[in-house]
Order: C-alpha cells, then structure tokens, then sequence
C-alpha cells in the first residue's frame, strides 16, 4: 500500500512541497503584473489611439473610477508619483495595496504558512463608499483636481 507503513500501520506524512514550487504562483503573478506595466510604459496611453476610451466617458462624459488608470500606471512606471497621483489616486493606492499584499503572501508562502485574506463586510462596504465618493467628487466642479 502506498503511503502506509507495513510495520506499524500508520501514514506516512507527504513530502514537504520545496520553497520554490511554492513560491511559482506568486512569481506567475507578479510577471503577469511587471509584464502589464511594462506594455503599458513602452505604449503611452496618453497618445490616443492605442488603448480604447472608456465606455462610461465616452456616452455619458462621466469619469469612472478606474478613468485615469493606465495614465497613471505609465506615470508611475517612469517614475512621476506626482503625475500619477494625479492621474488617478485611487489606482496608486491600488499598486500600493498590491505590492503589500503580494509581498505578505510571498512571506507566508515562503515560510509554509497558509494564505487567507478575508475580508469582513466593514472593510468592503468602506471600499465601496470610497470608490463611490471618489467618483462623485471627481465629476463635480470642485473636484477637477482629480480628473486625469
């Protein structure tokens, strides 16, 4: 029988999975994302043309939440913070919030931990109230200092 001790009866634990086999999802997933900004560096969006305009700007000249996002993903992978921010904040914050939860998940990963990131109601209801007033603020006339 495999995996059994014909001695004493009992299972044998598996063998433990090597730190770089654990390690290969988080490095698919963080060249998948370097992959994007890269595309998105060498391809200015701000050239129009070359990516499509947003569906909610286009029919209703209403800034969506993620209007400005690749303005600010190409600012902020040359480097400009300041252009990027204002470009879009909320996108900024977006790459901040994933390098912190990409570099938690390789840490437990590495260190054979399990990986769970559930998020109670609170913390996602507050998410959408801040994406939601973001997007009001940003499409009133006051709030054209967030518009991309």
């Amino acid at each position: 029988m495999r995996g059994v001790n014909a001695d004493s009866h009992s299972v044998t634990p598996p063998a433990p999975v090597p730190v770089l086999a654990r390690l290969a999802v988080p490095a698919g997933i963080l060249a998948a994302v370097v992959g994007a900004f890269a595309y998105v560096a060498a391809v200015d969006p701000n050239e129009p043309g070359h990516y499509p305009v947003c569906p909610l700007l286009r029919v209703t000249g209403l800034h969506c939440p993620g209007c400005g996002g690749l303005r600010s993903a190409h600012a902020f992978a040359h480097g400009d913070l300041v252009t990027a921010l204002h470009a879009n904040a909320m996108a900024v914050a977006a790459f901040a919030v994933f390098a912190v939860l990409w570099t938690v998940w390789v840490v437990r990963v590495a260190r054979g931990r399990p990986v769970r990131i559930e998020p109670g109601p609170v913390p996602l209801w507050t998410l959408g109230v801040l994406l939601l007033v973001f997007t009001v603020v940003r499409n009133l006339p006051y709030g054209g200092w967030l518009l991309p």
